[in-house]
């Protein structure tokens, strides 16, 4: 039997917080609706999942992850561990993307990383951990926190998506760090719920938002 879908969990306290907070984002929440996001509760597979997806679209991402699962039967430790790298790199992986995974892998099946114990951690801690592994950096991390953690306060300016999803919001040309920060600030301690709706508005939810990024030259 197939494991149930489940999805990132939230309700009216934290979109009526959003929208008092912002009325561009209160806009959003009205057109947009209930958000549902797939979760992965399961720590390995879902740091799979995330290395995957790596700067490549959301499409693509969850293709090769298909791939991956079929191939895999269940996404273990031990499944990677035993699988060929070609094999491997036979579902669309890259062969650094393939390194990176079984590098995970190894870490965890010799006990060098305790993905259970990062539960008890705070976010930052979290974060730091994970990005002293191969491949695995910032982004990768809170999309960890964000889909199989389910922490509350995530947003990642290293997401593209994000980024373009407060520009077309809120009409700006280019989101700088210091932009970003206050955008952050106003949206916590519900980041991640933002970061949802953000999603959803960079991938066309609203007609008529455009991206605000000034067109380059050909």
């Amino acid at each position: 039997m197939a494991d149930e879908v489940r999805y990132f969990e939230y309700g009216e306290e934290e979109t009526s917080y959003l929208s008092a907070r912002d009325p561009r984002m209160a806009e959003v929440i009205r057109a947009v609706g209930h958000v549902r996001r797939e979760v992965r509760p399961d720590l390995f597979s879902a740091l799979v999942h995330s290395i995957v997806g790596q700067q490549i679209s959301t499409k693509a991402q969850e293709t090769v992850w298909q791939r991956v699962a079929a191939l895999l039967g269940e996404v273990t430790p031990a499944s990677v561990a035993a699988c060929p790298d070609d094999v491997l790199q036979s579902t669309g992986l890259s062969f650094r993307k393939v390194g990176y995974i079984k590098g995970v892998a190894e870490r965890a099946l010799s006990g060098e990383l305790d993905l259970e114990a990062l539960r008890e951690l705070p976010d930052d801690e979290v974060c730091r951990q994970l990005s002293a592994l191969p491949g695995i950096g910032v982004w990768t991390a809170e999309m960890l926190m964000t889909f199989s953690m389910q922490r509350p306060d995530i947003m990642s300016y290293g997401d593209l998506a994000i980024q373009r999803g407060l520009r077309m919001v809120h009409h700006h040309r280019r989101i700088t760090p210091a932009l970003f920060a206050k955008y952050r600030r106003r949206y916590s301690p519900y980041g991640t719920v933002a970061s949802l709706y953000l999603w959803a508005v960079a991938g066309g939810a609203v007609p008529g938002l455009r991206d605000w990024a000034p067109k380059r030259a050909r």
